[in-house]
């Protein structure tokens, strides 16, 4: 769930890593290069990634509610899927981030399962729900949770061993037309969800979190990393064990937002920094492990300015990332 970097954040944990962000920026610069891959015409706002295992082919939901799929440089996107019942191209095709349609849907998180096939989504109008292979209409699997609807459907991970979902609705109050009020109120009713895909059942694992617009579940699925991207913090909630139903905060990075695991079991966390000498901040992407110590930083300022960005996810040794802010998806290499 980017947003405009508007905010200004006086952390010390984010001074640090930016202090050590440009030690080591200043050596390895020369070797950088960064290329996009381009959206199609009228089509915005990226928000994540679910890449096809063993091809560079991967979906990603737009700004006009519409989930494409990217089938290589040669045939570029092709429309996938959608959540909205109803929705019409027409009416739909090239709304913009600013306005989002109810109508239309609007596709935040996405998680592949491979061994399925089965791309769960979370629409922030429609719920929670699954596309097959073929694409098409989105099945939705669930609205609500102990009677409560789902408000702002966000973030998904899927378990790849046992098939289960992890997702979050951001609140139970605002829907994503009303992110700043969410802001300003520092509304505190977002919640994790567990979808079964046994039982196909969903529980409620956590509740009074603020903004969870982020989520990524660990390989033995001991535990689930949340981001609060309100009071700008992410938090370790865990799954099992002697701690189960617990949670440690583990990174104050400012505007956290979607989290992806890596193949070495880190996590890509998609965040913001202050700008050395200014109260400005800028995107980054931080690689954490998952105690939340800092690995790696890099700083994307010279591709997207001060536009923030939704996810950072390590793909065939390449970074790829999406932002609801632009028209295309960053590809960093170093």
């Amino acid at each position: 769930m980017a947003t405009s970097i508007m905010r200004v954040h006086t952390l010390a944990a984010p001074l640090f890593s930016t202090f050590i962000f440009l030690l080591c920026f200043s050596s390895t610069v020369l070797s950088v290069s960064f290329s996009k891959i381009q959206l199609p015409p009228n089509a915005t706002g990226p928000e994540a990634l679910a890449f096809v295992s063993g091809t560079g082919q991967f979906c990603t939901g737009i700004a006009d509610g519409r989930i494409l799929k990217y089938q290589g440089p040669t045939t570029g996107f092709v429309d996938f899927g959608f959540a909205a019942p109803n929705r019409s191209k027409s009416v739909c095709d090239g709304t913009d981030t600013a306005n989002p349609k109810p109508v239309c849907g609007r596709p935040l998180g996405l998680a592949l399962h491979h061994a399925t096939n089965r791309l769960y989504v979370c629409d922030a109008f429609f719920g929670f729900g699954v596309l097959g292979p073929k694409g098409g209409q989105v099945t939705i699997l669930s609205t609500g949770a102990d009677g409560e609807p789902f408000r702002f459907c966000n973030a998904v991970d899927v378990h790849q061993r046992t098939g289960d979902v992890y997702f979050t609705d951001s609140s139970a109050v605002y829907d994503i037309r009303q992110i700043e009020t969410a802001i300003s109120t520092n509304d505190s009713t977002g919640r994790l969800m567990k979808y079964d895909f046994k039982t196909e059942q969903v529980t409620v694992l956590f509740r009074n979190l603020s903004g969870a617009v982020g989520v990524a579940v660990d390989e033995e699925a001991k535990f689930v990393l949340v981001s609060e991207f309100i009071i700008n913090r992410t938090i370790k909630i865990w799954l099992q064990g002697t701690k189960a139903n617990k949670f440690e905060i583990i990174n104050l990075q400012p505007m956290p937002d979607n989290i992806k695991r890596t193949a070495s079991e880190n996590f890509w966390l998609a965040a913001a920094m202050i700008k050395q000498g200014t109260q400005s901040l800028v995107p980054i992407g931080q690689r954490i492990n998952a105690s939340g110590t800092v690995l790696q930083t890099v700083n994307f300022e010279r591709w997207y300015g001060n536009k923030s960005i939704s996810e950072v996810q390590e793909f065939n040794g390449l970074l790829h990332v999406a932002s609801r802010l632009v028209n295309f998806i960053g590809v960093y290499k170093h």
